[in-house]
């Protein structure tokens, strides 16, 4: 209860604040114009402001320390640090320690908490599709590397021997078990944590801008090649080419004489060039791993002739290595997966380094015998997947279709006209569900239209198309949540002449948002989701839909205040599929934030009034952190009215 109490003596101080400001102006002020008068009054309520933020966030980082929830407790406890940086860097540097033990907490529990999802699903249907959980370490150590470089380095120590004493303890386990050969393969999409954190960190950084310290903490971690290290270096080239091209010239050197580099090493290698932010890479079985970081994988265009020539200088240099006998081969690939990187990389090599194309050939030869049937077929989309665009790859409805006449039984069926119509979904919605009307059972068939249906909205959203987004989000068949959603998109994405009508969607959107359970967090992030679009078109009517909203949020206790994330499910019985996007209007940082620079008090005020610890931290925070970094304080107080003479 104290931040409760503070808030209320805080915001009761600023409203008295301003009369004896004004009495205290010098004659020689006065004197001056009343511009001049204007700006020298209106500074001590802006330090009256920030005054009042800093009380806040520093009750706001000693309740945290006894949140239940230990990921709550991390994450306000790291962000108060890093709000309160410039006014009190040792204070700071005391709450980054503090957040620090409880991100090591909460890590852990959300680890186990996954694990025990995964293991639930594999029990159910043999697969699993799992959201991952919060890298709360990595948070911190962000928030603590920006403000300070030998924190950030201290707390990169403590990960590194957390996660030594945590590899102890597993080697201890695994001594009674006999070695085989797949303990001896390495992940190539895995660094060590120590270096996979450093290398997030660096990335983080240098998607915020700050390059020159995100070369420092990425430069000691730069030694081996794995996904990690090549998607910071991706990362690094949208910022800086030069910079970027210099290290992966330096890793091409170093796979070069590694003896531990393999073909996943050059798959790995080849994104770089030819796909950025998507790496392939394959198993002893010829068995697939994608991963995709960026919308656009786009080659780059400005790169330098001579990195290309040494990139294939180097991956024919390890491709064609002598083989191992099978039963000595402990590549990550094995002798299948090197099959399936040569064989689909050839086509590049006949293209860009025909002088070396002959002997590729030769080798993919000598692999042949290892190679799995599928991996055998020129269809087989792994060979093309990132490196053509999706609607000229081999990943097309007919592809799938072609396989019907081998299927054995009503769900291999399902499971080809299930591919087939996500497939189609890339060039032809229409096509795509009509081959999701084939799907024999009713459940599998309306889970494939559901996704159909979301993912053409998400794709209206991403092209910035408000009228097929209106009609998507009006036509299809989309949980309501998914629908509100879709609406608000909708009015975001109108011109700002069509006000009108942006409001006319906003109000369909408020109707869709009540018919949720009142007991449902879905409820309330639909309401926050129309208040942030209502602040844009009637400021009015956005302060009463946000009363509405924390009623709601006082109504259960499941509703955190950072839910910017719509998740959709796709389940067979041989896979799952999982699709995140972003929706950061359910978030409270934006609203609250909105509100501060409206109407300061106003906005204290509403923080204060949730019940729940994490959507009350959430708002507070933003409130705060307004007025910490706005010139003015933050928005206007209503005691801050002044006589017309």
């Amino acid at each position: 209860m104290l931040i409760r109490s503070c808030l209320c003596v805080a915001a009761l101080g600023l409203l008295s604040f301003p009369a004896p400001a004004r009495a205290q102006v010098p004659d020689k002020v006065k004197k001056g114009n009343a511009g001049e008068r204007k700006a020298v009054t209106a500074d001590p309520l802006a330090e009256a402001r920030r005054a009042v933020a800093i009380s806040l966030v520093t009750s706001l980082a000693d309740d945290a320390r006894d949140f239940r929830d230990s990921t709550l407790r991390a994450r306000v406890q790291a962000r108060a640090a890093d709000a309160l940086w410039e006014t009190d860097k040792d204070r700071s540097r005391v709450l980054f320690r503090r957040a620090w033990e409880a991100a090591e907490a909460g890590d852990e529990e959300n680890t186990r908490r996954m694990e025990e999802d995964r293991r639930a699903q594999m029990a159910r249907r043999g697969s699993a599709a799992l959201k991952l959980p919060p890298n709360l370490r990595g948070e911190v150590l962000r928030l603590a590397s920006k403000r300070d470089r030998a924190l950030g380095e201290e707390f990169l120590a403590k990960f590194k021997e957390a996660k030594r004493h945590e590899a102890e303890t597993l080697a201890g386990d695994a001594a009674s078990s006999p070695p085989d050969a797949s303990t001896k393969r390495r992940d190539p999409t895995q660094a060590p944590p120590a270096v996979a954190q450093r290398l997030e960190l660096a990335r983080r950084l240098i998607e915020d801008g700050d390059v020159e310290r995100g070369l420092q903490f990425a430069d000691p971690a730069l030694n081996d090649i794995n996904l990690p290290t090549i998607n910071f270096l991706n990362t690094l080239r949208t910022k800086n080419a030069a910079a970027a091209d210099q290290r992966y010239a330096a890793l091409l050197s170093r796979a070069t004489i590694d003896p531990a580099s393999d073909a996943n090493t050059v798959s790995l290698l080849s994104s770089y060039i030819f796909s950025p932010f998507f790496y392939m890479t394959f198993d002893n079985n010829g068995g697939t791993s994608a991963n995709r970081w960026a919308e656009s994988i786009t080659p780059p265009s400005d790169l330098a002739p001579q990195l290309r020539a040494d990139f294939f200088n180097a991956a024919a240099a390890i491709l064609l290595r002598p083989l191992p006998p099978p039963d000595q081969d402990y590549t990550s690939s094995g002798r299948a997966g090197t099959y399936m990187v040569i064989a689909r990389l050839l086509p590049l090599f006949e293209q860009h380094a025909p002088d070396k194309a002959t002997a590729m050939r030769a080798q993919l030869t000598a692999l042949l015998p290892d190679a799995p049937d599928r991996a055998r077929d020129s269809r087989n989309n792994d060979l093309t997947k990132g490196l053509v665009p999706d609607e000229e790859s081999d990943e097309r409805a007919q592809d799938h279709l072609d396989r019907l006449d081998r299927a054995r039984g009503s769900e291999e069926h399902d499971e080809i006209y299930t591919r087939a119509a996500l497939a189609a979904l890339n060039s032809d919605e229409a096509r795509a569900r009509e081959l999701a009307d084939k799907i024999a059972d009713p459940e599998m068939r309306k889970q494939v239209r559901a996704y159909l249906d979301f993912d053409s909205v998400a794709r209206a959203v991403r092209k910035k198309d408000a009228e097929a987004t209106l009609r998507l989000a009006r036509a299809g068949e989309l949980t309501p949540i998914q629908r509100v959603w879709g609406l608000t998109e909708a009015a975001r994405l109108l011109p700002k002449a069509e006000v009108s009508r942006a409001l006319e969607i906003i109000e369909e959107a408020i109707v869709e948002a009540r018919r949720i359970d009142s007991s449902s967090p879905e409820r309330v992030r639909g309401l926050f989701a129309v208040a942030t679009r209502l602040f844009e078109a009637d400021r009015a009517r956005a302060w009463e839909v946000l009363a509405e909203a924390i009623k709601a949020s006082n109504s259960t206790t499941e509703f955190s205040g950072e839910d910017s994330t719509l998740i959709i499910r796709l389940d067979s019985k041989n896979s799952s599929r999982m699709m995140n996007f972003g929706a950061e209007s359910f978030d409270l940082a934006g609203i609250f934030g909105s509100l501060a620079k409206e109407d300061f008090n106003r906005a204290v005020e509403s923080a204060k009034s949730f019940t729940g610890e994490s959507p009350r931290a959430t708002a507070t925070l933003a409130v705060v952190r307004t007025a910490l970094e706005s010139k003015d304080g933050g928005g206007r107080v209503k005691a801050e009215k002044r006589p017309t003479h």
